[in-house]
């Protein structure tokens, strides 16, 4: 309807120019709002009060002539002026009528639309270190980013989902030593464990299955591998400089080929945990991305040379830095370090530019809260390799924090005291982690509320939406025990008996769900088609409980049976949406 009433007025708009009581030059556009209380109409535009500037005369006048230009229609019943010149839309009530044929017709295609079509977009979210099981925190970027993915490609964009793998570097390094000390601990060495090891379960896991595949072969002599190692922070030194000596002499012991194979099977046994745990929630990617890839195909030397030929590079210390401070950054930021090995950020400025080269004009990165301060020198990376910063877009998530009654649970990777996402998962179950997570802005602190999730009340709003669809498939089976039946037929043509205030309610929430779909998937926002589908549940719900559908009259109850299996089909698309099933019983 929205767009309706907007045809109309663009039509008035220009008939005023023709006979030039407008600009010609004039370009405004036109907005058109729902109105929040009935007695002003349904819809509202203050294009009047927006043009009354140009035309040189004051808002409620042009408003005036706007109303007089405008073309009949048989959807709209009346319009008023009001106050300084809001002009209001009262739509005929056959016009909500529609909305159920148009629902019929569509189907699950229902709010969809092709506004984006042609228009490419490289979604990256979760991208976790696969240095151990996700945890309830990296659930919440999941389950947003696959639900912004379908809320993009429901208004037409084509989007490529991508996890960044960060199997290169420090941490890995870190995780490999770590699993390694545990496999000796097994093969019965004496080993004080380094406080800044991964202390998991699944760390002892994986050194078992290394016991399994190398029986004793890595084993090698205690004081060999702490020789030259500084002492770890409880015994008053470094823990940093501590792991770090480990790492250097598990390198040193084991040689090239025995420690790449801790490493690749301590990577290859968590990568592949965290990619059936993301299946299993609903969250698939088109490609997992390699940062080691970016080393091995020589991609991050061509994306510093390329700094350096632009003359964005500079010598300081041994290492190799990037004028960021030149593009806005606070400092500017080391590339290559003094021992010659890139830096994450290196790795960074590659990735991106590996994304402009497959094509993607259009950006998005979901990152961590905690990753706030890292947007600058991205951001200045891709304007100094020729492209405009503007086509990356970094949307925040903050991590979700997770209550059992009055307790937070706490979540460090490193020291293995975590719930992980499959933990949550089997606790609470699929549907609810999806729906809670996305509850609430990315950018908004969030505490997870267990027994909330897994209750079956009304004050769940996943349970109270399922609720609505599963029941208005019960009123088709007791439909069935009345040995009586739907005209589907009968029902669309009898949509004009449908006048009761919970009828036209319904009727009206239907109709908002297109417009909820474009304003969410604009502004990067799954959260507005939770509350949407909190809001027609609750509509459904009402309508149910105030009113019979299974009545004599053969055309009365057709047309409610159309009318709630619109709202079946409203129901079920917009939970699609959101990773979130809808149920037929509960």
């Amino acid at each position: 309807m929205k767009a309706h009433i907007q045809q109309l007025l663009t039509v008035a708009v220009k008939a005023l120019q023709d006979k030039q009581e407008l600009p010609v030059s004039i370009d405004v556009a036109i907005i058109i709002d729902r109105t929040r209380d009935e007695s002003h109409g349904d819809f509202a535009s203050n294009i009047a009060m927006l043009l009354a500037k140009a035309a040189k005369t004051n808002p409620r006048a042009l408003a005036e002539k706007i109303v007089a230009a405008l073309p009949a229609s048989q959807k709209i019943e009346k319009v008023e002026i009001a106050g300084p010149g809001f002009i209001n839309f009262y739509l005929v009530h056959a016009a909500w009528k529609d909305i159920v044929a148009t629902i019929f017709e569509q189907k699950e295609k229902f709010g969809r639309s092709d506004k984006a079509a042609g228009n490419k977009i490289l979604l990256e979210y979760v991208s976790s270190n696969p240095t151990g099981p996700l945890h309830v925190g990296h659930g919440r970027g999941a389950a947003y980013g696959a639900s912004l993915a379908n809320l993009l490609a429901a208004v037409g964009y084509d989007v490529h989902q991508e996890y960044y793998v960060n199997d290169a570097g420090r941490q890995m390094d870190i995780l490999a030593v770590s699993v390694w000390l545990r496999y000796l601990q097994k093969a019965g060495e004496t080993i004080k464990f380094p406080s800044n090891g991964y202390k998991g379960e699944y760390v002892l896991k994986i050194a078992e299955l290394l016991t399994q595949q190398c029986e004793t072969r890595l084993i090698k002599p205690v004081e060999d591998i702490f020789q030259d190692v500084l002492p770890d922070e409880p015994e008053g030194g470094d823990k940093e400089l501590h792991i770090d000596g480990l790492i250097r002499n598990a390198k040193k012991l084991l040689g090239q080929e025995d420690y790449a194979l801790v490493h690749k099977t301590a990577l290859e046994n968590i990568l592949a945990d965290i990619k059936d745990d993301l299946s299993e929630f609903g969250v698939n990617f088109q490609q997992w991305y390699s940062e080691r890839s970016l080393v091995d195909s020589g991609a991050i030397r061509r994306a510093v040379q390329k700094l350096k030929d632009a003359g964005y590079t500079y010598e300081k210390e041994g290492a190799l830095w990037f004028c960021s401070i030149h593009f806005g950054d606070e400092k500017d930021r080391v590339l290559i370090r003094a021992n010659r090995e890139p830096t994450y950020f290196a790795a960074d400025v590659a990735y991106h530019m590996d994304k402009f080269d497959r094509g993607f004009n259009h950006l998005i990165n979901i990152w961590g809260a905690d990753h706030h301060g890292y947007i600058a020198r991205v951001k200045a990376s891709i304007q100094a390799l020729g492209h405009d910063p503007e086509q990356l877009e970094i949307l925040l998530v903050q991590f979700a924090v997770l209550y059992r009654g009055e307790e937070r649970v706490q979540m460090s990777t490193r020291s293995g005291s975590f719930v992980t996402l499959r933990e949550l998962r089997e606790e609470v179950g699929n549907d609810a982690a999806r729906f809670f997570y996305v509850t609430r802005r990315s950018e908004q602190h969030m505490d997870f509320d267990l027994e909330l999730a897994k209750s079956q009340s009304s004050d769940n709003p996943v349970y109270y939406i399922q609720y609505a669809h599963a029941r208005i498939c019960s009123v088709f089976r007791q439909l069935a025990e009345k040995e009586m039946s739907w005209d589907e037929a009968q029902g669309l043509a009898s949509l004009d008996r449908l006048v009761e205030a919970h009828e036209k309610a319904l009727l009206a929430q239907l109709g908002r769900y297109p417009e909820v779909i474009d304003v969410a998937a604009a502004a990067y926002e799954p959260h507005q088609i939770a509350h949407y589908l909190r809001e027609l549940a609750n509509d459904f719900h009402t309508y149910y409980n105030a009113h019979q559908f299974i009545v004599p009259d053969d055309a009365l109850r057709n047309a409610r049976f159309c009318l709630i299996v619109a709202a079946r089909q409203v129901i079920k698309n917009g939970l699609t949406l959101l990773g979130v099933s809808a149920p037929e019983t509960m």
